[in-house]
Formats: C-alpha cells, structure tokens, sequence
C-alpha cells in the first residue's frame, strides 16, 4: 500500500502569494511524510483550481521537494498544444531529477474548453489525438505526425524525458470500459467513485492488464481519491471538514452556476453527505485508520490518494491532519 494525494488547489481566501507559498510548504511536509507523489489538477476561469499552467506550479513543487513525485491529474488535453506539452514535460521530468508522473484528460468542464475557443464536443478526438503526439514526441529525435488537428513534418526535438520510455501515465476511470483501455495501456488509474464501484474498475482494469501481457513484477498502481481530515479527536475533525468543504464545493460548482447547469459528476454540498457516500472521513487517527482499511478492501485499490486541503482550511490544521495521518494513520494501513 502507497499514498498519494490529490489536489485541487482551489481558493482558500488566502492573498494569491501567500497561498501559494502556504500550499508549497504544504506539500514539502508531503515529501517528508513520505508520501508516494502529488497529483494536481488543472481547471481555469473557477476557483475550483488555481493553477490553470500545472506545469509552472509543478516547476516550483520540483524545487521544493527531493522525494515526492508529483504530476497533473490531468492535462486537459484540448487546452494544450501537444508538441509544447511534450517540452514541458521533458523539462519537469528532468528538473525533478525523473520525478514526474504524467496524467492526460478531455477536460472535465464543456465551459472550461469553449472559454479557450476550442468545441467541448470534439474534446474527446483532441484528447485521443493529442495523447499521441505527446507520447511520439516524449522520445525526442524526429515528429512526423498527420492527424485531423495537428500536423508535423519532420520537426526535429531537441529535448526528451529523463525517465524511459517516458514517465508513468495516470487516467482517470469512470466506468469499467474507461478502466479496462487503461489497463490494457499499462496506464495507472485513479477512481473518484465509491469502493464498490472502484472494485469493478479494478477488476475489469487487471483482465485488461494481464490480457496486454503486463509484467507482473511491475503493475500499474489503482488509486482510490478520498477527502481526508485528522485531528486529534473526531468532533474536531468534523469541524474542520464541515466548516472548509461548503467553499470547495461552491467552487466546485462555480461555472455550472454561472450557466444554470450541474456538474458531469456532481458532489453533494454537505461534507457529512459525501462521507455517507463513503468519499470523505474526518476523524480521529484512529477513526480514520478504521475507516479507510474497509475501503481498501471493498475497492482492492493498492494506492490511496487523499485530498487533505480543501476549501477554508486554516493552513496549520492541514500540516496537522498530514502530520496525524502520516504518524498513525500510514502505519496502520501498511500492516
């Protein structure tokens, strides 16, 4: 079992210096803590996600960590040039010294993409389109490539990826069709839904998986993403989460208003409704360990994400729930 965390880095009321400053000693705790890698995600025009260039951030991330891995989760890949990605991700792999671990999208907001002139319905033919050019030209050497978006003749690239053939790829997974195309690809997934649903995703992802000839000695990780508060007792956990997650959720929810419609995948507006979903525990370490070892074995995930900063949180109540978690929490779980 391996840690992870995910992040939106959506707006905490904090002056935009000091909240990134705040979030990037954030995750320097990560990397002491000893957790696996930091997965960021990319949004724009919301507060959902304050950082619409992951690259830029994930940059500064390299910088201030020397253990965590760390990546989007995802490049919204119709927002992005693929021939200028790929640079970006060779320069990050090779400024963390191969840390980098990669994660593409469609983009999960049709206002998102129509907001950079791209049509959200030709979202999915961009993503499929772009994924390949990206991982041809990670390589280096020469592009040759012809598609309905983009075309390149013979550009030569003077850069490529510290880690070979590129670093690990993550997706991801919905559904266990979207699952079992990761699985077959060797990709790592991540899944947001519920254990019993996750265990489907799983399930369909290792047939694909072991169908494609995966190597057995290096299987692709499957991630489960909860939000997660410790504090030392479990009404001052509550407490924390009830009171941060209303602002992550109006975030969350923030274009879809402006525009009178819900989300794809909406989240209820209560903390305590999301963790009678089974998405979200605060609690003591204990409550907490408790509660994400059953988890575990519904989804028979193998790598636990958990979004520790969300909404109004006061910045020492993250470093203590980190701290929490990684001293009794982690433990528990490993065993």
């Amino acid at each position: 079992m391996e840690f992870g965390v995910f992040d939106h880095l959506d707006r905490d009321g904090q002056p935009l210096a000091a909240f990134y400053e705040s979030r990037l000693k954030l995750i320097e705790a990560y990397d002491k803590a000893g957790f696996y890698a930091y997965h960021l995600a990319e949004h724009h025009s919301t507060p959902l996600g304050m950082a619409p260039s992951p690259s830029v951030f994930l940059s500064a991330v390299a910088q201030r960590t020397t253990r965590l891995r760390f990546g989007p989760l995802v490049y919204a890949m119709p927002l992005h040039h693929p021939l200028r990605l790929a640079e970006e991700i060779c320069m990050l792999d090779h400024l963390s010294g191969g840390r980098l671990e990669i994660g593409f999208g469609r983009g999960s907001s049709q206002y998102e993409i129509a907001a950079y002139g791209e049509d959200p319905d030709l979202a999915q033919d961009i993503y499929a389109e772009g994924i390949e050019i990206v991982l041809a030209a990670l390589g280096g050497g020469r592009l040759d490539y012809h598609g309905a978006f983009h075309s390149f003749d013979d550009v030569p690239l003077q850069i490529e990826c510290l880690q070979k053939p590129h670093p690990p790829i993550w997706y991801g997974a919905h559904s266990t069709d979207s699952a079992a195309r990761a699985g077959a690809k060797g990709f790592n997934i991540a899944s947001l839904d519920t254990a019993a649903q996750t265990a489907t995703f799983a399930d369909s992802f290792r047939a694909a998986w072991q169908q494609g000839g995966g190597d057995p000695d290096a299987p692709p990780k499957i991630g489960i993403v909860r939000f997660i508060t410790v504090a030392e007792t479990d009404a001052r956990a509550l407490a924390i989460a009830r009171g941060a997650y209303p602002q992550w959720h109006a975030s969350f929810e923030y274009l879809f208003r402006l525009h009178g419609t819900r989300p794809n995948h909406p989240r209820p507006p209560e903390f305590d409704a999301m963790a009678a979903r089974g998405l979200a525990i605060a609690g003591a370490p204990d409550t907490v360990a408790q509660f994400l070892a059953a988890e575990i074995a519904t989804s028979s995930a193998d790598y636990l994400i958990g979004q520790f900063a969300f909404g109004h949180q006061a910045p020492a109540d993250c470093l203590n729930s980190v701290d929490l978690f990684s001293r009794h929490v982690m433990p528990e779980l490993q065993t």
